[in-house]
């Protein structure tokens, strides 16, 4: 233990490096690149992250014919949980999965696998695992998430070293929330970067900046940084967190691949990495969506990804996770309602066929109850079930408040009506919804605030008789609130532009749904490499070389030819500070598939829903 690396100074705030501690060297250039390259994961996040558990932890301790414990804590339970099954566990020779942090029986014949957080309150659980007189397990294969500063370190070292065999930071600090999804699982950065009152801001943006670092690193890449700096915004508020973040991370990646050069890893790769603040695009953050994911989790209580139900006539309460272990749900999640009700019936008469079960009329409303007379099919009935129940719901919600307002916002939100007609008279649009009594204040907020982002702002007078009339006098500071995100809300001499958006007239097929998210055009516009550089500036004096339309990473050579295989090519990590909604989501995979060469993986600090972020903002000024 004497011989024990210790870190200089000059290397504390380069935490990306894996450092074999206690066996006193650095983790070999294999164990140091054991991020895995997505041309063998294809289009899985998910993936990725399983393979550099599998390859980092499990395989660095593996002993022929020896099950092990796998201990974790609460984060790495949620990290480990989106990656893999306990059937994947079992076949590496984990024979059981603990919770650290309660209380568990000793199995002192048998070694166990700590994958944990280097926090105060993990570590002392750990060490208590090895007291002298009741020491649980033979012995311990300790893996932190992240740098474990000294102090814990060293208390470590003086209290269990002799019964801990190795211990190392593997640096996967993200949960790979989807297939092309990731977040940091920290819902309170929100009041943290906006809050006038915030006390951590740097802190948080420091964590930020080496988490998105590493996501960067997963992947094999060291892209180009760029961040949005809106023209005419003077960010009074923010002081341009984009930028603050976007040069933090630039310094992240160059101390990383600085640190790596002894593993032969190249410098600049040609993919890119866009940072954006949560308010560039305030109306996709608020708008009601109606493809099936966004909606269902606008709409009904949908918490940890978990869907409860009831069935018709049975008073049993059941619950599903709607999650990508089920292609049903991927295959769905994406589509407008309208096209889920088209294809659930579909799906239902192909599997009718043979027991000729429906006849007559489909309809979404009667799916559940037909499902139950299919009997060859009792194994597909509750999953099938689940998303009939789910859409069901949905179109309940729907036919009440939501069909009403969806005109309302789509007109305010895009300017026009559905004949393409210019908005005269905003006002007229949202006055009879603030006086109807039967909508609820947050439904009467998001419509108010859809009105002041269709106006770029309004007057002091005007908002008081905004909130008069819908009776809301409580929830102004949500409304307020939204200058901390340097969001126009009161008009003022020099107002911000609006983006130019992009005609989509010739792709909309429902009215109701007329406004694509910003994201979409900074995705294409990007690709195509027509980002302007005034609006979107490189963190370093010359950029990567990026041309997203067609070339490949030069140190890919000419792996990617076939006109669909992105795996070789290029990669659009987009990161956008305060939350990330499920519309934005869906556009990283549509200009994926759209995309004949490129990848698009977005991420945020957490997922949003439009009441979520209503919730956060009025706290901000608590």
């Amino acid at each position: 233990m004497d011989s024990v690396t210790t870190i200089s100074q000059s290397l504390r705030r380069r935490r990306l490096t894996e450092v074999c501690r206690f066996a006193g060297k650095r983790a070999s250039p294999e164990e140091f690149s054991g991020r895995v390259k997505m041309a063998t994961a294809g289009y899985s996040l998910k993936i990725v992250v399983w393979q550099k558990i599998k390859n980092l932890i499990l395989d660095d301790c593996m002993e022929e014919g020896e099950w092990k414990i796998l201990i974790l804590d609460h984060y790495t339970t949620k990290l480990l949980s989106s990656c893999c099954k306990m059937s994947t566990l079992m076949s590496e020779k984990i024979s059981v999965v603990e919770d650290l942090h309660k209380n568990r029986e000793p199995v002192p014949n048998m070694k166990a696998i700590y994958f944990i957080t280097p926090t105060e309150k993990s570590i002392e659980a750990l060490i208590n695992d090895f007291r002298k007189k009741n020491q649980k397990y033979k012995a311990a294969y300790v893996y932190f998430t992240d740098y474990c500063p000294d102090n814990l370190f060293s208390q470590l070292k003086t209290t269990c070293s002799k019964s801990i065999k190795r211990c190392k930071e593997v640096n996967l600090s993200f949960l790979s929330h989807e297939s092309q999804v990731f977040t940091f699982d920290i819902p309170g950065a929100f009041y943290s970067i906006y809050s006038p009152d915030s006390k951590d801001k740097n802190d948080i943006m420091d964590m930020m900046a080496e988490k998105i670092a590493t996501v960067c690193a997963i992947l094999d890449e060291n892209p180009g940084v760029r961040y949005r700096k809106e023209h005419g915004n003077d960010y009074s508020f923010t002081g341009n967190n984009a930028e603050y973040l976007a040069h933090l991370t630039e310094e992240k990646l160059a101390n990383h691949y600085k640190l790596a050069e002894e593993c032969n890893i190249k410098g600049k790769t040609q993919s890119q990495l866009l940072i954006i603040d949560r308010g560039f695009d305030p109306i996709s953050s608020i708008l009601h969506e109606l493809t099936f994911q966004a909606m269902a989790y606008d709409l009904l209580a949908i918490e940890n990804n978990i869907y409860r139900y009831e069935i018709k006539n049975d008073s049993s309460s059941r619950e599903a996770l709607l999650d990508e272990d089920d292609a049903l749900w991927v295959n769905l999640r994406h589509l407008h309602i309208a096209d889920v009700g088209d294809k659930i019936p579909k799906l239902v008469k192909e599997l009718a066929k043979s027991s000729k079960a429906a006849e007559g009329k489909v309809t979404v409303s009667s799916l559940s109850q037909m499902m139950k007379k299919l009997p060859a099919f009792r194994k597909q009935k509750a999953k099938q079930t689940t998303y009939l129940t789910l859409a069901e719901d949905c179109m309940k919600h729907f036919n009440g408040i939501v069909k009403k307002m969806c005109k309302a916002e789509q007109d305010l939100a895009v300017g026009t009506d559905a004949q393409s007609q210019k908005i005269k008279d905003p006002m007229r649009i949202i006055l009879p919804f603030l006086l109807d009594k039967s909508i609820g204040d947050y439904d009467k907020l998001r419509i108010i605030l859809l009105y002041i982002f269709h106006v770029n702002g309004t007057t002091e007078e005007n908002l008081g008789k905004l909130i008069q009339h819908g009776k809301i006098a409580e929830n102004r500071d949500i409304i307020e609130n939204w200058k901390f995100l340097d969001v126009p809300i009161l008009s003022s001499g020099t107002q911000q532009r609006k983006p130019v958006r992009k005609d989509r007239s010739a792709e909309e097929s429902y009215d109701l749904s007329r406004w694509t998210p910003i994201i979409k055009d900074i995705m294409e516009d990007s690709i195509a490499n027509k980002l302007d550089a005034h609006d979107w500036p490189h963190c370093s004096g010359c950029s990567a070389a990026w041309n997203g339309s067609g070339a490949v990473s030069a140190r890919q050579g000419n792996k990617s030819n076939l006109p669909d295989d992105r795996r070789g090519g290029l990669k659009l990590i987009i990161f956008i500070i305060g939350g990330i909604t499920y519309s934005e989501m869906r556009c990283a995979y549509e200009v994926s598939k759209a995309s004949k060469c490129c990848e698009v993986i977005i991420g945020s600090t957490h997922i949003l829903t439009p009441t979520r972020l209503l919730d956060d903002l009025k706290k901000l000024n608590k």
